[in-house]
């Protein structure tokens, strides 16, 4: 009888057989590849539940492999030994030899088929204790070409839905129908299911030289020349310190079955792993990635073997373990690695850690929750943790049985446990890197619908408050067709969750199939959230949901790729979001949110390419800035916009079909879009991703005739400081130009392929005026001549120019102040031609302006004076909106008078101030709540004269509310107070436990912004730099307090004292930080110097 012996995880063997008992019996004394062909095997299995036909179709085309073979559960020695019917065993030495070889092919094949649905359970054959019969080597060749059959990607990549009870099946070609007509009817039918779940995916043979280099194709494949750059890619070495390496290539995993049990009274968890690996030259030694767990067991099976790592090595510089076998495992091999570990739930907010929440009655508790990007995975359980080295994950969850148990995939099966626990099982996911990965243990409630493509999409959220998941639910269940729609390809998961999490560094993460969130971005209180953070809220929902496309289905290679991640997903979000509320207007507000603050940043000689070199983890988290953010998202606008938006999807739908379930590097997403739009995509972009930094083009005119113009335009490196650029570079840039007669309509459209050039623009008069890069979407700044820029004023005073356009030329102004190549009173002389400008974004895009002006003069005596000018810009416009809404007023309105109210305060205006005060009292005695927009300028206008009595009312209502957008209000308004001893109170306050750890940050900025507390607070970065290092482990939040902690200084001296700090205290992954702030530092000090005594005399009147 076809016997199985499951062996559980107390070491029972439970043997069952076959259910089909009538046939079964027909096994004993025929060929079983006569049986899978008989007509009783084809009747029974129609006959039979799809559950029996799902459990036995993987294992019965085994069985054909090998059929012709005899089985026996009685010895305990398992072996097999083929034979034909009624015929004797025969044997000779040559044979043997090669037949055990291809024995031992036939057996991993089955090996990769028979594998349990239950993960604790494991599959064994036992097999008759005979030799080898000589007619092993005729097995019928239609069906065992074993060489190719166990690792050709022809039929099986990957399982789904259908054969989501196995690990890894790799068959050869597919079944011919005659071989087996039901079977092959069932593999013709599901092939299209299978080529997209399998980490199975090797090519070529596993024996000898053909399996090294077809499976190390798995990792490490893409983009060849750049590993040209591996001398490079280390960090900034110290002498005698190793240059950072990534994971050995010859061990590859394609399957990981993973338990894990947190413990959340004494924050630690155990866990163990099941990985299906491949070994792809001979070693002695497996080498993977583990930071801060400890690997209690580990042991590798393959075929008949088991072999015990006697040594397990750590570097915690490497963030490595290395496992150490006393035998080589030859090359190959496949096996299963056994591992179990342990590690503690941390409060570093990365890897597998706890999170702070109260329940209803008000008890502190924890949940357990995971952030693996970039490098973190590691943290949690022992992994290749690469993004280019993808498997697949049947993930399950030992919980208390009062928790939710959420992961990736929908849940397969809950089992209770003794003590109060259940298990809770996973299906399988797709294949994914290990970033990817998520948990979530906690009590939450929930808000469920149905997209209109079918997919079930949850937001969870703190129990008592689902109501507030309505608004992002009713987003993403909108964002998942629009998608699929766009990119012409389905969703891949059967469900979408989306849940807000206490505790959380960054504003969100898109795990496949679990999106994490901080609850302020994606939490919506009707009563008491702002216009501004509904906004975010459907931006951050739409980017991160364009990443299960861009970025989950296809991933970039490796870390000098992540623009393609981020950059795309930040420009998606906003194509997502016009969809969806074209009332935002929300591509005006991408040059404000993304465009210019990429310009800013990528001025500075201390930025980097969108594609920059990156090899330790400590150096990734760096680069998660507006560079791979916003200038990916400006670049990709400008590509999107110079090949229109029909190639651009086709070519993007040709780029996600074409590599999905794989990695890719920069130039794959060329060669997809080149090819849908034939036009040279990799010449035109290749410059934007290679070089740092970006053009300025400076523009000349000429009048040829009553309706000619010529333009003479030459292209430089744009510096912040003005000086040459230490290297040349030649952007390839598509210029567009717009005129007078129709400032709507492109008038002219070419390549700036050179450093110079002349064009000639028609039906132009002398009167008409031009503008460059209409619609501010080129990433380039425009520098005219004078007469040009004259002609252009009139046109932003009657605002005949477009938003986009008066936007991009006061911006583009305020830069050449900066580089000293405009002054600083005719910029704010441009400005008041914008008095009567009454768009949001355009009013944004000032303000951004003159705060960099305010940092300067904050450290004058000038400050009063220019108060006054402020005053005198912004109180035309908050008269005109006043305090209160209008009815059907629209959506920019209403974040125009929250900016305009705010930036009167600042500059302290009497009259508002006043009000604003008389508001927050009533709202404080609860006569009229403030409107949530504009409780941050009341509460700002009360504190910045506050005292005492006004620091404790604050603090009262921050106690008092636990909506975490309001404590967010409130806490970081904190930081206008005047006073700096309370300021000093502030950043205590900061610090305390009252004010969660990802939040601490952004007090503490919010002081140091203040210019009453820049120095106070870099005091106390200073003396406590070690505890905050220790907190966030030189993540992102700690980058961005070092940055606006000093970046707001002016001096010479303050530059030094910066850069000397830095030098004797080392914080990794914050050396180019450390860089650009130290290099704004002088350019303020410069600007300050160069410009200070013309802007006395304007600002005075004199």
């Amino acid at each position: 009888m076809w016997c199985y012996s499951y062996v559980n995880k107390h070491g029972v063997s439970l043997n069952t057989t076959d259910p089909r008992n009538h046939t079964t019996e027909s096994l004993i004394n025929c060929s079983l590849l006569g049986y899978l062909d008989s007509p009783e095997y084809i009747q029974d299995n129609e006959l039979h539940h799809a559950f029996q036909i799902k459990c036995w179709i993987t294992q019965s085309i085994c069985v054909k492999l090998l059929s012709n073979f005899s089985f026996n559960n009685n010895n305990n020695n398992p072996k097999l030994f083929p034979f034909p019917c009624n015929q004797q065993a025969t044997t000779t030495k040559t044979t043997v030899t090669k037949q055990t070889q291809q024995l031992k092919l036939a057996l991993k094949s089955f090996q990769y088929c028979a594998f349990t649905n239950a993960p604790l359970l494991r599959l064994r054959l036992r097999l008759n204790n005979r030799r080898l019969d000589k007619r092993f080597a005729y097995l019928r060749a239609e069906s065992c070409h074993l060489n190719s059959l166990v690792s050709s990607k022809q039929f099986v990549k990957v399982q789904k839905q259908f054969y989501r009870d196995y690990s890894n099946v790799s068959l050869g070609v597919p079944l011919k129908s005659s071989d087996a007509p039901l079977l092959g009817d069932l593999c013709s039918r599901y092939r299209a299911i299978l080529a997209h779940t399998s980490a199975d995916i090797g090519t070529g043979s596993e024996s000898g030289t053909g399996s090294k280099s077809s499976s190390c194709k798995l990792i490490h494949n893409c983009c060849t020349h750049r590993h040209q750059e591996k001398g490079k890619r280390g960090r900034n070495m110290e002498k005698g310190e190793a240059e950072f390496s990534r994971l050995p290539t010859n061990v590859v995993p394609t399957h990981y079955e993973l338990v894990l049990q947190p413990d959340l009274i004494a924050f630690s968890f155990t866990g163990k792993t099941i990985v299906q690996i491949k070994v792809i030259e001979p070693t002695s030694r497996i080498t993977l990635n583990a930071l801060d767990i400890t690997i209690d067991s580990a042991e590798f099976h393959y075929e008949c073997e088991k072999l015990k790592s006697d040594c397990i090595n750590y570097s915690k510089e490497n963030e490595t373990a290395t496992l150490q076998f006393a035998e080589q495992i030859p090359a190959g091999t496949s096996g299963t690695l056994y591992m179990t570990f342990t590690g503690e739930l941390n409060d570093k907010m990365k890897g597998f850690y706890r999170s702070k929440y109260f329940s209803a009655s008000g008890d502190e508790r924890y949940a357990g929750v995971t952030q693996f990007e970039a490098t973190d995975a590691r943290r949690c359980f022992p992994c290749w943790d690469e993004p280019a080295i993808k498997a697949t994950f049947d993930i399950t969850l030992v919980v208390p049985k009062d928790r939710v148990a959420l992961s990736n995939m929908p849940v397969k099966k809950e089992d209770d446990l003794p003590g109060e626990m259940r298990r809770v099982r996973f299906d399988r996911t797709p294949v994914m890197s290990t970033y990817l990965v998520a948990v979530v243990v906690g009590e939450y409630d929930f808000v469920e619908a149905k997209s209109a493509d079918g997919v079930i999409v949850r937001v969870f959220t703190p129990v008592g408050k689902k109501e507030q998941g309505q608004f992002a639910l009713e987003v993403a269940t909108k964002v998942l067709p629009y998608y699929k729609s766009y990119f012409n390809i389905a969703y891949p998961l059967p469900k979408m969750d989306l849940i807000a999490i206490s505790d959380f560094s960054a504003g969100a993460m898109e795990n496949w199939g679990l999106v994490t969130y901080r609850e302020t971005f994606v939490l919506v209180d009707p009563k008491n959230t702002s216009l501004m953070r509904k906004q975010s809220i459907a931006l951050t929902v739409g980017h991160e949901i364009a990443h299960q496309w861009f970025g989950n289905l296809v991933t970039m290679e490796w870390w000098t790729h992540l623009w393609l991640n981020e950059g795309y997903a930040s420009f998606v979000e906003f194509l997502c979001v016009h969809h969806l509320f074209p009332e935002y207007d929300i591509w005006t507000q991408f040059v404000t949110d993304m465009y210019t603050r990429a310009l800013e940043l990528d001025s500075l000689k201390n930025s980097h390419p969108i594609e920059v070199p990156v090899g330790h983890p400590s150096e990734i988290d760096e680069i998660f800035d507006e560079i791979s953010y916003n200038k990916g998202a400006s670049v990709i606008r400008m590509l999107h916009d110079y090949i229109g938006e029909d190639d651009f999807r086709k070519g993007m739908h040709l780029y996600l079909t074409r590599h999905q379930y794989s990695n890719t590097c920069t130039e794959d997403l060329w060669e997809a879009l080149q090819e849908a739009s034939s036009k040279d995509v990799g010449a035109v972009m290749s410059s934007w991703t290679k070089y740092k930094g970006f053009p300025v083009v400076s523009v000349e005119s000429e009048q040829k005739n009553d309706t000619q113009r010529v333009l003479r335009l030459t292209q430089s490196k744009f510096t912040a400081d003005g000086s040459k650029a230490d290297e040349d570079c030649l952007w390839v840039i598509p210029i567009s130009v717009s005129t007078s007669r129709n400032p709507n309509q492109i008038a002219k459209t070419f390549l700036l392929d050179k450093a110079s050039m002349e064009v000639v623009l028609d039906d132009v008069s002398a009167d008409d005026w031009i503008k460059i890069n209409p619609g501010t979407v080129g990433y380039y700044r425009t520098r005219y001549s004078t007469e040009m820029l004259h002609q252009l004023l009139p046109a932003v005073e009657n605002m005949a120019l477009p938003p986009l356009d008066r936007l991009g030329l006061i911006d583009d102004m305020f830069a050449m102040v900066q580089a000293g190549q405009a002054n600083t009173v005719e910029v704010l002389q441009l400005v008041g031609s914008y008095r009567n400008e009454t768009n949001y974004t355009v009013w944004t895009a000032i303000t951004n302006s003159l705060a960099n002006l305010h940092v300067l003069i904050s450290h004058t005596s000038l400050m009063n004076d220019f108060n006054n000018f402020g005053r005198s810009l912004y109180e035309p416009v908050a008269s005109r909106l006043g305090w209160e809404p209008r009815e059907n007023e629209n959506h920019l309105d209403t974040l125009l008078r929250s900016l305009v109210l705010t930036r009167l305060v600042s500059f302290r205006s009497a009259d508002i101030t006043e009000e604003a005060r008389k508001r927050f009292r009533s709202h404080v005695n609860g006569t009229k709540p403030l409107p949530a927009d504009l409780r941050s300028t009341c509460y700002k206008a009360v504190l910045q004269d506050g005292n005492e009595d006004i620091f404790q009312e604050m603090l009262t209502l921050y106690r008092s509310t636990d909506l975490h957008e309001e404590q967010d209000r409130i806490s970081r308004a904190l930081g206008s107070i005047g006073d700096v001893k309370l300021l000093r109170r502030v950043i205590d306050f900061a610090m305390s436990g009252e004010v969660r750890a990802q939040d601490s940050v952004f007090v503490i900025v919010a002081v140091a912004v203040n210019p009453k507390g820049r120095d106070m607070a870099w005091e106390f970065f200073k003396e406590n730099s070690k505890k905050l290092l220790e907190q966030y482990q030189g993540g992102f939040l700690l980058t961005r307090l070092i940055k606006y902690l000093i970046e707001n200084f002016a001096s010479e001296e303050k530059a030094r004292e910066v850069e000397e700090f830095f030098k004797t205290n080392q914080i990794p992954g914050c050396d180019r930080t450390v860089s650009q702030a130290v290099e704004t530092i002088r350019l303020n000090a410069a600007w300050l110097e160069r410009d200070l005594e013309k802007l006395t005399k304007y600002l005075k009147g004199e």
